[in-house]
């Protein structure tokens, strides 16, 4: 784990696996949408409306993926001091919540033809908004201090902590009456829908996964470009403090 440590390493690795990335990206969304939007049936009950949980479900599957993806991240940074984690969980926080957001639109959305509401606050509703939340807190936390180490570690331990709302979201609808209805796709026995509604879903979510890889490690390498300037713009000011003494 440590030889990816190196940020002049890790460039060189994102930068070579940067392009396949992006083209596995456009080419799995556009063929996910081909497929959820003109290849795909309409509901027998919600109708086109369906069509809705192409972008919901992976979305949301995104928003646990990603925070699951900080929280790892966040442990390594405590316990090993691997110089790379802070800045992987720092880079990831705002995509996780730009997932989560979309998920909670997208779900309203959907909510409304098929329950007569925007919103309810049943537990797994309530549950992915405490996650948005958790995921500005991690964002405003790692910023919050004169000093990164600080903020670092506090935001750490948020991540962390915050980890036990992942299962809560995951088993809420098993766990307690929700209007969502229970799991459909990642249960015993197998998908309980339609192979022509669980491509697209597939394709979507494999899209989304390598869009987060990608705009993940952009923000790592500007994460990694900024501390290098302020490393040079703090090398310049010590001579400079120097003679002022």
């Amino acid at each position: 784990m440590h030889r990816f440590a190196n940020p002049a390493r890790f460039q060189r690795i994102a930068n070579a696996v940067l392009p396949w990335i992006a083209a596995a990206t456009a080419s799995l969304l556009a063929a996910g949408l081909y497929f959820a939007l003109f290849d795909s049936p309409a509901d027998y009950q919600q109708g086109e409306t369906v069509r809705i949980m192409y972008v919901h479900v992976p979305a949301a599957w995104m928003a646990l993926f990603v925070y699951s993806c900080i929280a790892a991240a966040s442990a390594v940074a405590l316990i090993w001091r691997h110089p790379l984690a802070d800045i992987a969980a720092r880079a990831a926080s705002p995509i996780g919540a730009g997932f989560t957001f979309l998920a909670l639109v997208s779900g309203s959305l959907w909510g409304k033809p098929m329950w007569g509401t925007w919103w309810v606050w049943d537990a797994r509703l309530t549950s992915v908004l405490i996650l948005f939340f958790l995921y500005l807190g991690h964002i405003a936390l790692a910023r919050a201090f004169d000093d990164p180490v600080r903020g670092a570690r506090s935001a750490a331990i948020l991540a962390l902590v915050g980890f036990v709302n992942v299962p809560i979201i995951k088993f809420s609808v098993d766990w307690w009456n929700t209007l969502h209805q229970p799991a459909s796709i990642l249960r015993l026995g197998g998908p309980s829908i339609d192979p022509s509604m669980l491509l697209p879903l597939f394709l979507m979510a494999l899209g989304f996964t390598t869009f987060f890889v990608v705009v993940l490690l952009l923000r790592m390498k500007a994460e990694l470009l900024a501390a290098k300037l302020r490393a040079a713009q703090l090398a310049q000011l010590q001579p400079v403090a120097a003679v002022g003494r």
